[in-house]
């Protein structure tokens, strides 16, 4: 985190968040492989963060967004919310779950060069600390460690806008050719 105060911090991750919404696709759903075609990983990304392919499904959902991304790095920000709540009375481990496996694999995916896809061989999650809707928003910031030709590592934390950690994850994934389309 930055030696900014935890009210900056929040401050600009909700403008983050405004000027990207101001620029996504309204509407969810899937990009065709037309409008994928000929792009790196991090290309496809970026087409999302710039409103040229929609965000997906589970974005709004769960609502949470892609913040952004770089080079073996990816970004999500959520907003828990009460809707996201277990039985118990905090956030369920599925939301912690699904907002790190997004900021992991789409770490991995940008570091795809055209004509390569990912799949997830194995992803680990700890939770260190209960979610409520309380916090306003955190991020889930993902890392790639290891690229190789076949197998692919990263990492990711989630995190609060007052530098409190909530989780963090590791994932291995598979690397392949995609097929012609």
């Amino acid at each position: 985190m930055s030696s900014s105060s935890p009210d900056d911090i929040l401050a600009q991750w909700l403008a983050d968040e405004a000027a990207l919404r101001s620029r996504q696709q309204l509407e969810t759903g899937l990009a065709s492989r037309a409008m994928l075609a000929g792009k790196t990983g991090l290309q496809q990304m970026q087409a999302m963060l710039d409103g040229l392919a929609p965000r997906p499904p589970i974005s709004e959902t769960l609502d949470f967004l892609l913040i952004s991304v770089e080079d073996g790095m990816a970004t999500f920000q959520g907003r828990p919310q009460f809707k996201h709540y277990n039985p118990l009375g905090g956030v369920h481990g599925g939301w912690f779950a699904t907002l790190l496996d997004s900021a992991l694999g789409c770490s991995v995916h940008t570091t795809l060069p055209v004509g390569r896809g990912y799949t997830t061989l194995e992803f680990k999650v700890n939770l260190v600390r209960g979610l409520n809707d309380k916090v306003p928003l955190v991020r889930a910031i993902g890392h790639v460690v290891h690229r190789g030709r076949q197998v692919t590592t990263a990492e990711a934390e989630l995190v609060g806008h007052d530098g409190k950690l909530y989780a963090h994850a590791s994932t291995t994934c598979l690397l392949f050719d995609l097929p012609p389309a």
